[in-house]
């Protein structure tokens, strides 16, 4: 609005600015478009005017372009019409094709053609050569890492060896003890056996004591009941010592004869049970005997167990050494084939490297016997040019004469 103001077209009496709206006079707005339209056809003029100055330029350029083209053309009619009845321009006409000028640059241009395809091909078997040498030193630098790999996993190799032969001497020893501890313990197995069959022998000397002591016991119950038999007849004699005294007498006899009996009885009886407690302490101490040889038999067991413990980890850590050195094997033989493969392409890029080359050799001899041709072809250009310029002052001598000629006719048909 301020522009507008600055220019002329409104007053600032004639709007007022609000807020958020603009309040124009009563016929403002349509002079505000009358102006609009009026600038707005000033653009439309100004740009058709534009355009016009551009299409008429370039209506311009294309009608001296044709201009140009028509005296071009005009010209080489002019020529042509002066030339197609010129004699020597006939004879230059009919020689022409028979000259070797032309085919000289034909062949020029063909050589010229053959010796770019040449370098073109010594180009591009050059960037192979490269290429492959590239690939050469990359293989050979690849080559090398595979050998201090190679030489890496040698001295890992070495020293699973010597893990292995540690392993090895360890299973050794242990094996060793092993059997030492089976000879022990099949020792003690033997004198455990010899201390069964001895318990054996003793409880069976115990059994026919024991069998022994029952018939004794049951040898001193006879006699107790013979005794108590003998006490019922001694009752009965005394109630009859008075009348029968000699056989009170008898019967005194007889009854320090049975108790002599049974003081021998008393004393093969005590004597028994001597032999009785004899023979349970001869079984207590092979109890004991036994009891340490059991104890003895289960620590054998314990250690063989703990051996056996030993000797499967033992198995273990060689099953594991003998699976890295497998490891290391494979990986010792996949680094090999790698190496014998990178080999192979080496020599395979280096057969190849050899035949580009010899070819590159054979290009350089072609291009060597293509540029002494086109020397020859040169030299004999330049003998073909001295001939022409020899033929065209030849000509020109000719002509002359002919002028000559001409004039002398001329002179002596005047006189």
């Amino acid at each position: 609005m301020s522009k507008l103001v600055n220019e002329g077209v409104l007053t600032e009496e004639n709007f007022r600015i609000g807020l958020t709206k603009v309040f124009f006079k009563a016929g403002v707005l349509a002079h505000l478009e009358d102006v609009r339209d009026e600038k707005l056809s000033q653009i439309i003029t100004g740009f058709q005017a534009q355009i016009r100055w551009y299409l008429g330029l370039t209506d311009r350029k294309r009608k001296m372009e044709q201009r140009a083209g028509l005296l071009i053309v005009q010209r080489n009619v002019r020529s042509w019409c002066t030339l197609r009845t010129w004699e020597w321009f006939k004879l230059f006409g009919k020689v022409k094709p028979m000259l070797k000028a032309g085919k000289e640059a034909e062949e020029m241009e063909k050589m010229n053609e053959k010796m770019k395809d040449i370098q073109d091909s010594l180009a591009r078997e050059e960037k192979l050569r490269k290429e492959l040498e590239d690939s050469s030193t990359k293989l050979l630098e690849e080559k090398n890492q595979l050998f201090t790999s190679l030489e890496s996993t040698k001295g890992q190799l070495s020293e699973a060896e010597e893990r292995l032969a540690k392993l090895q001497s360890q299973k050794n020893d242990a094996d060793r003890q092993l059997t030492e501890l089976n000879d022990r313990l099949a020792d003690s197995e033997d004198r455990n056996a010899d201390v069964q069959r001895a318990k054996k022998k003793v409880e069976a000397e115990v059994e026919s004591l024991k069998k022994q002591i029952q018939d004794v016991e049951n040898s001193l119950r006879k006699a107790e009941s013979e005794k108590q038999s003998k006490d019922h007849q001694i009752r009965s004699l005394q109630d009859e010592m008075q009348q029968q005294d000699e056989a009170i007498a008898k019967l005194n006899k007889e009854k320090k004869h049975q108790e002599e009996i049974n003081r021998k009885l008393m004393e093969d009886l005590q004597s028994e049970e001597d032999k009785t407690n004899h023979t349970s302490k001869v079984k207590q101490k092979l109890e004991s005997t036994l009891d340490d040889l059991e104890d003895s038999l289960e620590r054998e067991k314990r250690s063989r167990t703990e051996l056996d413990k030993q000797k499967r980890k033992v198995e273990g850590e060689l099953k594991i050494a003998q699976e890295s050195i497998e490891e290391s094997g494979r990986q010792r033989h996949d680094l090999e084939n790698n190496l014998k493969k990178k080999e192979s392409e080496l020599h395979s890029a280096n057969s190849k490297l050899e035949d580009e080359q010899a070819l590159v050799a054979k290009l350089q001899r072609q291009i060597k016997e293509g540029q002494s041709r086109i020397s020859e072809l040169e030299d004999e250009l330049e003998n073909e040019r001295q001939s022409r310029s020899k033929a065209d002052r030849a000509k020109a001598d000719a002509q002359r004469e002919l002028e000559e000629l001409g004039k002398l006719k001329y002179d002596v048909m005047c006189c």
